[in-house]
């Protein structure tokens, strides 16, 4: 696997620092008990100094596995009345030891010159983090998502543009605290400032906080940045494309916005298409009409939405221009 050699840097960088706030809160609790308990303190010392002694003699010809042998006798009864002090002062038997976050590799990242998961897993967050920073938005909150703005006089159609929101946010609420790998598709669709970004991003917001990992940006800005790495032939495992589509949950705000190229279409085509075959919820806004999405992307691109994702159109006016009254 190739990793970019900034992002690899960063991410083990995380990493040390993981590692050093472990092995400091261990410090930190062996301080703490050995000024409760002097008696640790020495034993502390003394079975460090077993070790330096047997190797010394073993060096100076003595008989290496009578040498061992004392050790271990000595390092077990040592041992003994050090867990007998943790067990009076009502502390776990591994109280002393460091509480790595990867019992696997002691937060080095690499197990046999091998990287470790852990570290995979780094740098795979930095890397949304780093694409969810496309946006220039805050993430919001279902809170602070307001329905009085929107009206209550029906629609042509008869429809209640309020309590159709209504509807909506609820969905979109139980959507987000429910999440799971397995949840569904959403395109959500209608006029521009219905509230759509402000309800994709309070989902964000509520799945990441769970403990997903989610990437949330405009279709103008992702397209805008894979087309970059493709011209610079960017080819790694770390690359934006493949966290698009590997990451739990991809929101994908103002499709439809972007520059209409055969790359952007092509694009935008393979990253919706395989999280479908992979099975990946993604969330899609737009403020096209049917009719403009038909006309502005392919019959099988519109197919595949229309076949999978679940529709919600948002109705009311923008509700920005009446937080400007």
């Amino acid at each position: 696997m190739a990793y970019s050699p900034k992002i690899l840097k960063e991410a083990e960088a995380h990493l040390e620092k993981i590692r050093k706030e472990k092995i400091q809160e261990s410090e930190t609790r062996k301080k703490i008990l050995y000024q409760r308990f002097k008696r640790a303190a020495e034993i502390d010392m003394l079975l460090s100094k077993t070790a330096i002694c047997a190797a010394k003699s073993v060096l100076e010809g003595a008989n290496a596995k009578e040498e061992l042998l004392k050790l271990k006798k000595s390092n077990f009864s040592l041992q003994k009345e050090l867990n007998d002090i943790l067990n009076s002062a009502g502390l776990p038997l591994d109280y002393l030891e460091i509480k790595y976050n990867c019992s696997y590799c002691n937060d080095t990242g690499y197990i046999n010159g091998k990287i470790c998961n852990c570290l995979k897993k780094t740098i795979k967050q930095l890397a949304y983090e780093k694409l969810n920073k496309l946006s220039p938005l805050s993430l919001s909150t279902f809170e602070s998502f307001n329905l009085s703005y929107y009206p209550r006089e029906l629609t042509s159609n008869g429809i209640e543009p309020r309590a159709k929101m209504e509807k909506i946010f609820k969905f979109c609420k139980d959507y987000a605290y429910n999440f799971s790998k397995d949840s569904k598709n959403l395109f959500m669709q209608g006029a521009t400032g219905l509230g759509k970004t402000h309800l994709s991003l309070a989902i964000a917001s509520t799945v990441i906080d769970i403990g997903y990992n989610v990437i949330y940006t405009s279709t103008p800005s992702i397209i805008s940045k894979l087309e970059k790495e493709r011209f610079n032939h960017i080819n790694s495992e770390d690359n934006s494309e493949n966290h698009l589509i590997e990451c739990d949950l991809l929101i994908l705000d103002d499709l439809g916005t972007e520059f209409q190229t055969s790359f952007s279409n092509a694009t935008v085509y393979n990253i919706i298409n395989t999280r479908i075959m992979y099975r990946r919820p993604t969330i899609i806004s737009t403020n096209l009409s049917a009719k403009e999405i038909q006309n502005s992307y392919s019959q099988r691109l519109v197919s595949r939405i229309m076949g999978n994702y679940i529709r919600l159109y948002f109705l009311g006016h923008d509700i920005r221009q009446n937080y400007i009254k």
